[in-house]
């Protein structure tokens, strides 16, 4: 059988004997919307959960806008381009419009990275300013949540008086979904603040998984932050394999997005009867699979389908190597993944991106990892060979897999990554 995987931005074509085929998990089908960017404009005419957009911003006069980054899917220059002459037609001046870049903890977007968001004539006319978590000076506390995070965020946001957010609804393996909430926390978070939603108290939750919303410590908290913001409106959209926007939920910021992740249950899960000695799967293509960092996704969405003591081979193309100082300095430094957990729960111990590691320890708890990438190969990286091995291609990883398991051993392919999430039928 010949499988096609998601692989930067081509496929990479997989031959696997019939015979070793237990499954192939695909995203549904699911059709696109027609005339995307009407049927924008509609949703904020008749949102969930919430007045029409041009009720609710009455007497408002300046605006925030937050969008997600380069790493996300989302289709934000379409959303733009449907909000912004809406907002101009209520009214609002286009000085008195904020775009803010929710990077979280990532590089800021810039230059042609910028005008490839937003595209150019947005990117020339409106003020667009990369959030930046570790520059104190533009954050501000308003508070705590219920668990006692302290709640710091980007002080320009929080000076406007009218509060948009846009995302995309997608499996995400700590907070069940990305969208609503995860724009606020951790988009425009503060950097003090991620010791505490991605601090092992939190992710180490059994709940704080994908496709998991109630009893999801890191949902129920950064609800909390996003709901002590302010949040006055979002708009959220789903997409199928093609990137093509399959679903609009804009409004209310807990019934719009609670709408899309029913929506995404529905179309990004599959169900499994069993699990395989081998789960081959993908980084998701670009632009998730830009470095190994993003890349860990895929493999923390391949565990329920493969047999403890067994094999995942991810390829990722990851064109821009392993990921940020932080993350490399971990992964190259850390020799044994067991007593990085066992560090992580320490008292004073915080570092940038741990939580990346964290999860892919999970993984590795699971399975050994095997990773293609002809980006990390060329890049002589040291990877401790204890949290995954680097594999000349997949065909030969899956060698490695069929002279230990045998000939007749089973194969499971998720070529689109963690954008489909295998769910065992018992569990469903």
């Amino acid at each position: 059988m010949y499988i096609s995987l998601d692989y930067g931005k081509k496929k990479l074509n997989i031959d696997i004997d019939d015979k070793n085929i237990l499954d192939v998990i695909e995203n549904k089908k699911t059709e696109p919307i027609k005339n995307p960017k009407s049927r924008l404009t509609e949703s904020l005419k008749n949102p969930i959960g919430t007045l029409p957009l041009k009720d609710k911003i009455k007497n408002k006069s300046k605006v925030c806008i937050v969008i997600s980054d380069i790493t996300r899917a989302v289709p934000t220059r379409l959303i733009l381009e449907a909000l912004l002459p809406e907002l101009l037609s209520y009214g609002i001046n286009k000085d008195s419009i904020t775009i803010m870049v929710a990077t979280g903890l990532h590089r800021p977007n810039e230059g042609e990275e910028l005008v490839k968001l937003v595209g150019r004539d947005i990117a020339d006319s409106y003020r667009i300013i990369n959030h930046n978590a570790k520059d104190k000076k533009i954050c501000r506390r308003i508070g705590e949540t219920k668990r006692g995070t302290p709640i710091t965020l980007n002080k320009y946001f929080l000076d406007c008086d009218f509060k948009i957010t846009t995302g995309l609804i997608e499996p995400h393996f700590m907070a069940g979904f990305s969208g609503g909430r995860k724009s606020i926390c951790p988009g425009i978070s503060c950097y003090d603040m991620f010791r505490y939603i991605h601090g092992p108290e939190i992710l180490e939750s059994p709940d704080a998984s994908n496709m998991i919303l109630k009893g999801n410590p890191f949902h129920e908290e950064a609800t909390d932050i996003a709901r002590k913001a302010g949040v006055d409106f979002i708009i959220n959209v789903t997409i199928n394999k093609d990137k093509e926007i399959t679903g609009i939920f804009s409004g209310n910021l807990e019934k719009a997005f609670l709408a899309g992740a029913k929506f995404c249950m529905k179309e990004n899960t599959y169900k499994i009867t069993g699990q395989a000695d081998m789960v081959i799967t993908s980084g998701g293509g670009l632009p998730l699979d830009a470095n190994l960092y993003q890349s860990v996704k895929g493999m923390v969405g391949a565990i329920p389908a493969v047999k403890k003591g067994g094999m995942i081979i991810i390829a990722s193309e990851c064109s821009e190597g392993i990921g940020s100082k932080e993350f490399r300095e971990l992964l190259l430094g850390e020799k044994n993944l067991d007593k990085f957990i066992e560090k992580i729960h320490q008292k004073n111990y915080f570092k940038i991106d741990q939580w990346e590691l964290e999860e892919l320890g999970k993984a590795r708890s699971r399975a050994e990892i095997y990773l293609y990438s002809e980006y990390i190969s060329k890049g002589s990286y040291d990877i401790p060979p204890g949290t995954l091995k680097i594999a000349g291609s997949v065909q030969k990883a899956i060698d490695v897999g069929l002279g230990r398991y045998g000939k007749k051993a089973k194969i499971t392919v998720i070529p689109e990554g963690p954008y489909v999430i295998p769910v065992l039928d018992k569990s469903y």
